[in-house]
């Protein structure tokens, strides 16, 4: 669809062959049965079947389902706890991380608008062993989420801690393509949908990140004035 609109696009514009509209028919006619193809391929040999294993059905539905959960925990204990020397570069990752993760979801978005496209279990492929809604699965919001989140910590925080919300985000992204609710290549959108995300939110972070930070610690310290006096959290 979105390599069709551009053709069209392209075929205005010009009127006549141009070495970029050549490129573009090029794609469409050689590389994009290939990718479809490799997708399915991916999909199939992934994918769980009737005889699968019913406790690695159950793993993978706890994976797919509630393993996402981490991402609002660790934000959440990064701005409230740790030590005190840390507490404002920890912040700072909280809010970078959030805006990556704003970003992200939005472009994923606009993706999905642009370039819809049916789920496995949509297009009667495959088993499906998750229920969802049939709506487009471009790129996956979950793989979106996790990567972002995986991203965001090898650039803002620490390699290690990055890699191993990478490898959580490998798990996510087997376990919903296992279950037959997604193909490889949502999870692979999302990986470059979050590379993007992370992109804007540094450049964004160097035009109103610290105000955003200055405003944000006062009504912080407002609302957990009591757990903050207490010690519970971090001031």
């Amino acid at each position: 669809m979105f390599v069709t609109a551009t053709l069209l696009l392209f075929e205005t514009a010009f009127c006549t062959q141009h070495p970029i509209l050549d490129l573009i028919q090029t794609f469409q006619r050689g590389t994009l049965p290939i990718m479809d193809a490799l997708n399915r391929s991916l999909f199939m040999l992934i994918n769980a079947t009737p005889t699968s294993p019913a406790w690695l059905l159950q793993l993978a539905t706890f994976i797919a389902k509630d393993v996402i959960g981490i991402v609002p925990l660790l934000i959440v204990a990064l701005w409230l706890w740790g030590p005190r020397e840390q507490v404002e570069s920890q912040r700072v990752l909280v809010l970078k991380t959030g805006m990556a993760l704003l970003y992200a979801l939005a472009i994923s978005w606009c993706v999905g608008q642009l370039l819809p496209h049916p789920r496995p279990f949509a297009i009667g492929l495959g088993h499906q062993f998750l229920p969802h809604a049939p709506d487009d699965s471009y790129p996956s919001d979950h793989g979106t989420t996790i990567f972002t989140f995986a991203l965001a910590f090898i650039f803002w925080h620490r390699v290690w801690s990055g890699i191993i919300l990478m490898v959580v985000g490998g798990a996510i992204a087997w376990s919903r393509i296992y279950l037959g609710v997604h193909w490889p290549m949502d999870m692979l959108g999302g990986l470059l949908v979050g590379m993007l995300g992370c992109l804007a939110s540094h450049l964004a972070w160097q035009i109103y990140g610290h105000r955003l930070l200055d405003k944000l610690n006062p009504l912080y310290r407002a609302l957990f004035a009591v757990p903050i006096r207490k010690g519970w959290t971090q001031s």
